[in-house]
């Protein structure tokens, strides 16, 4: 993990040795006077709230939509001595929608670290959530240290983001090709304001995490949409969740990791057609 400088402003001494969550940067898109249900959108790493821009236009108009920037990224606070990690993330979305108090538990739509995210609030706070849908969610096993052979794609891929880790200023160099070329969303922003961030979450949410254990001790309803095309999720974890958890619903798409044309308007379909 990449040094932090020890940079603490009055604020960030308040909410770290009090243990008060930092509330995040949210937005009501939509906010009817007796919606049918409400949503919570929450974005992947290097993201913000307007990952969501296109999925949003699109939503019944009888919902309530809230979208939220994780800590440290978009507008929400960006300090730089926390442990980015689900439980970390889950505490400041637990303690900002308890802000906006709510009159019904949200349905939470989580994209890729959004959706491990979603697991730990799911976990943690039962009742803030009454279900989740589950974009592209990087579900890894945990690492098999020292065994020989070929090493399983959870760690191939856990291998691949220490590289990025180890690099992050060649990573944000190449990054903008990947938004040039459609393999990110074009609202995915990585640079001198979110690197950082950015690293300190990948290393403590996705290469550490616990959520494909986490997700097999929930029993709200989930969906989960993977793409066939996806390199960094891995298909027959969340095949095999769909088949052993009766509340889990899994949709396969012919997409990637990103929720770009077709994998927007199917998520739009499933939300207007469970109404």
């Amino acid at each position: 993990m990449p040094f932090l400088p020890l940079r603490f402003s009055l604020r960030d001494t308040y909410h770290r040795f009090l243990r008060i969550p930092y509330p995040l940067h949210a937005k009501v898109f939509q906010n009817p006077k007796k919606p049918r249900a409400t949503y919570v959108f929450i974005h992947g790493i290097g993201h913000s709230m307007h990952a969501w821009d296109e999925v949003i236009a699109d939503m019944p108009k009888d919902v309530r939509v809230i979208a939220l920037d994780l800590l440290g990224f978009g507008k929400s606070p960006k300090p730089v001595w926390p442990t980015y990690n689900a439980k970390t993330q889950a505490r400041s979305v637990a303690w900002t929608l308890l802000r906006m108090r709510l009159t019904q538990p949200p349905i939470i739509v989580g994209h890729s670290l959004g959706a491990l995210v979603g697991v730990e609030v799911a976990k943690r706070y039962p009742l803030l959530v009454k279900e989740l849908i589950l974009c592209s969610p990087p579900f890894y096993k945990p690492e098999l240290v020292g065994k020989k052979g070929i090493k399983p794609a959870d760690d191939v891929l856990r291998s691949l983001y220490r590289l990025i880790h180890k690099h992050p200023e060649q990573f944000e160099k190449i990054s903008p090709l990947a938004v040039k070329f459609g393999l990110a969303n074009r609202k995915f922003h990585l640079g001198e304001d979110n690197l950082t961030t950015y690293m300190a979450a990948l290393e403590a949410s996705i290469i550490n995490q616990t959520a494909l254990a986490d997700v097999k001790k929930l029993k709200l309803p989930i969906t989960i949409f993977y793409g066939a095309f996806d390199g960094v999720v891995i298909g027959k974890h969340i095949v095999k969740l769909g088949k052993e958890m009766p509340n889990v619903t899994v949709k396969r798409l012919l997409v990637g990791h990103e929720i770009l044309g077709k994998y927007v308007k199917s998520l739009n379909v499933y939300i207007m057609n469970t109404r």
